[in-house]
């Protein structure tokens, strides 16, 4: 619905819902173009009485997939920003989109066609450093020569994508990183929205209006969350290995973890507590199943998990 006149604007709500599958952080996209969406909907202040039962509701009709907790993300929709485009027809009224985080232990194939879970990576390939910087470091180089004799700008690149010793990469900043690579012009979506060619093949897979944008504030929520919260465990199942909880925070941080450091860190907090089972789906030696113990990881009294990167 629209607000304001001819040139209003028209209240969306947008939807990000991960989960791990196959080890892999993915994101439940829609859509059966070229450009991936994420599960979004218009707010009709007459027919939904709050934006999240709203959003509950669209989010099941076009994926099938009805989220357990969500979170309020961000209001996006400043003022200059050439994306969200205004919506199509005569009232032209420019889109402010509601995000919000949903996590999910199943990433059950969905039940509508055009729904899919879309491995996060493919989208943001740069925020993988699992096997080295290379990625980021090939856009950095980009980055610098766009920045050119810009001292402020190479020292955004700098700070961002650690190019140098006097840096250390800080997986939080993925929105940041991808604001940098917009304004760059190194990101399809900034030559789509400025009316530009694109002249050559851009990094990670491209999304309709902002919604990359809007993921990128996801998933540095995300991240910083794993510190402070228990969050991992609600991408984990009811039971599991500790490699398998340090390979999900990996596949979250996009880092390699220093496993004895990891585990160390996993027993301070008191967060888990062994089974008395056994998997024997490792492939090697049966390994202890864990569990975590009972705590509500949203009342603020559950403490998060340490990230020690591998150097």
């Amino acid at each position: 619905m629209s607000f304001g006149g001819e040139h209003g604007v028209r209240i969306g709500l947008s939807a990000v819902v991960m989960a791990l599958h196959e080890r892999a952080l993915c994101v439940l996209t829609t859509g059966s173009g070229p450009d991936l969406a994420l599960p979004f909907g218009p707010f009709d202040p007459v027919r939904d009485r709050t934006f999240e039962l709203s959003l509950r509701a669209f989010v099941a009709a076009q994926t099938g997939f009805r989220p357990g907790f969500v979170e309020q993300l961000y209001t996006f929709g400043d003022a200059g920003r050439a994306s969200p485009r205004p919506t199509p027809g005569p009232e032209r009224a420019r889109e402010v989109s509601v995000g919000y985080l949903a996590l999910t232990r199943e990433a059950e194939t969905a039940s509508v066609p055009d729904a899919h879970w879309t491995p996060l990576f493919e989208i943001f390939p740069w925020e993988d450093r699992r096997s080295g910087p290379a990625s980021a470091l090939a856009l950095s180089s980009a980055l610098l020569e766009w920045a050119g004799q810009d001292d402020r700008r190479a020292a955004r690149v700098q700070s961002l994508f650690a190019t140098g010793a006097d840096h250390r990469w800080n997986e939080e900043r993925a929105l940041d990183r991808y604001e940098l690579l917009y304004e760059a012009g190194l990101v399809t979506e900034a030559a789509r929205d400025r009316d530009r060619p694109t002249e050559a093949e851009m990094p990670g897979r491209t999304m309709v209006s902002d919604h990359r944008r809007i993921l990128a504030t996801g998933l540095g929520r995300l991240r910083s969350k794993l510190k402070y919260r228990p969050v991992l465990f609600e991408l984990t199942p009811d039971t599991f290995t500790l490699s398998g909880l340090q390979a999900a925070a990996e596949a979250v941080a996009g880092l390699t973890l220093h496993k004895q450091n990891f585990r160390r860190g996993v027993e301070r907090t008191g967060l888990v507590q062994p089974t008395g089972l056994l998997s024997t789906g490792t492939g090697g030696r049966p390994a202890e199943l864990f569990r975590i113990r009972d705590a509500d990881p949203h009342s603020g009294q559950a403490p998060g998990l340490a990230l020690p990167a591998q150097r």
